[in-house]
Order: C-alpha cells, then sequence, then structure tokens
C-alpha cells in the first residue's frame, strides 16, 4: 500500500524496498508524522533523469549532512532552500514511551562507565508540516549545563539548538543509504527498463532513505551525547525537478 503525502507517493513500512513514490507514509506506524499534510505538489514521475535527479539530491543532502556538525541546522537549511515551509525552522516533537536501552558499545563510545548516568531523548524534527528526519538520542546529563538539561527536559528545542554553546563537534560512526532511486550498477547497464519511458507512472519513495549514526564531543574531545539520525522521504516533498 502507498500513500501520497503533498506531492510525494511514500511506500508503506509494510512494503518492501522495491515497491517504490515521494511521499508516502505508513498509515500503521505509531507516532509517525502525525501532522496534516502540506499543500499537494505535484507528483514525480517515475522515468530515469527524475530517478538521477532524485539520487544526485539525496547525495548532496547526505555530504551536506556529513559534513556540518549540525543536522539541525543543515535541514533547516535544506528546508529553506526546497521551500518545504515558511519560515523554514525545524521544530522537534517528542516521542514518549519508546525508550531503547543504554547499550554496553554505547558507554563505550560515550566512555561513561556502569554508574554514569546516561538519558535518552526520541525527537521528530519537523519543518512546518513534514517530519524530515527521526532522532534517538543519549547524553550524558553531567557534561551539560544545568540550564540546557532543563531545557532538553522541559521543551521541544533540537538537541542541536539546546547544546549550540558548546561549539561540539560531530563525529560520523556509521552513515547508511537506505534507498536509492538507482540500482548499482546502472551506469554500466543503462537505465533500468521501468523507468525508460513514462506512461504516467508516479515514482515511489519508501519511508525511510538515509539513516547516520554520529558522536558528539566537547572541544576537549570528549564524547556527551551519540544520535541515531533516520532522514524520511519528505526531505523529498518539494516539486518535482524541470528535467528534459
Amino acid at each position: 500500500m502507498a500513500l501520497l503525502l503533498g506531492g510525494l507517493v511514500v511506500a508503506s513500512a509494510a512494503e518492501p524496498p522495491a515497491a517504490v513514490p515521494p511521499a508516502a507514509v505508513s498509515a500503521a506506524a505509531p507516532n509517525r508524522d502525525r501532522a496534516p499534510a502540506a499543500s499537494p505538489n505535484e507528483p514525480w514521475p517515475d522515468t530515469f533523469t527524475v530517478r538521477l535527479a532524485a539520487l544526485a539530491l539525496l547525495q548532496t543532502l547526505e555530504t551536506e549532512l556529513l559534513s556540518q556538525d549540525s543536522a539541525t541546522l543543515t535541514l533547516e537549511h535544506w528546508c529553506a532552500a526546497h521551500r518545504l515551509a515558511a519560515p523554514a525552522k525545524m521544530v522537534a516533537t517528542r516521542v514518549l514511551g519508546e525508550d531503547k536501552p543504554v547499550t554496553a558499545q554505547l558507554r563505550q563510545d560515550l566512555a561513561a562507565d556502569s554508574a554514569e548516568p546516561i538519558r535518552y531523548r526520541r525527537v521528530q524534527l519537523r519543518c512546518g508540516e513534514r517530519v524530515l528526519s527521526e532522532a534517538d538520542n543519549w547524553y550524558v546529563p553531567a557534561r551539560l549545563t544545568p540550564a540546557m538539561n532543563a531545557q532538553l527536559d522541559g521543551s521541544d528545542t533540537p538537541f542541536g539548538k539546546v547544546v549550540r554553546e558548546l561549539h561540539f563537534q560531530r563525529h560520523t560512526l556509521a552513515a547508511a543509504v537506505l534507498w536509492s532511486p538507482l540500482p548499482d550498477g546502472w551506469e554500466m547497464s543503462g537505465a533500468p527498463r521501468s523507468s525508460r519511458s513514462h506512461v504516467g507512472g508516479v515514482l515511489t519513495i519508501p519511508r525511510e532513505v538515509l539513516r547516520n549514526r554520529a558522536l558528539l564531543t566537547l572541544p576537549s574531545g570528549v564524547p556527551f551525547s551519540e544520535v541515531v539520525e533516520t532522514y524520511t522521504a519528505r526531505v523529498l516533498d518539494f516539486p518535482p525537478p524541470n528535467m528534459p
């Protein structure tokens, strides 16, 4: 099953990745993109050139995310550049009741022994009505200021904005492309048969397209947070590029 949100067709989470348009979201997934749909955009046609454009856009976004210390500010810039909302301001909506455990590996990454408290925060990062990413964040409260901890506990402000004054650095631990518009080796085998010509088909994209895992450190090199960010198809929820 695929749903139409904005101008994107996004595959339901229950479907295999092969059944892939840009903004359909699983209706069955809890706490997922519950805001009203934005004004519909023109659907993206399923053609080779549009798939090539989608690939270039995702690679551009991933490059920006991996080269900047703040994913929040990178998404805010992306939102503004692609007119996803006005004003282009990222807001974090906390997701409660879905705490994930603190693993031994995570404690090792954070240089935190078994007695060190570690807090967990899960948020959806929205730009206007669009959920652009979902983030799982584990952090060491003792390495933040009391004011920062109070803001994290009592507000929906994105983590990156709360801790901005720490002048932190971001270190990528893992990066994964969850969906590619073109198959491996397409440059050697030519355009996929399904997209060589457009006969009214609409490009379908799975709900999750990118996932990054990173460690945030103080200028001294001491780690204070580990985050796993999953980016949704709604990062492409704008009118299709004007392709020949």
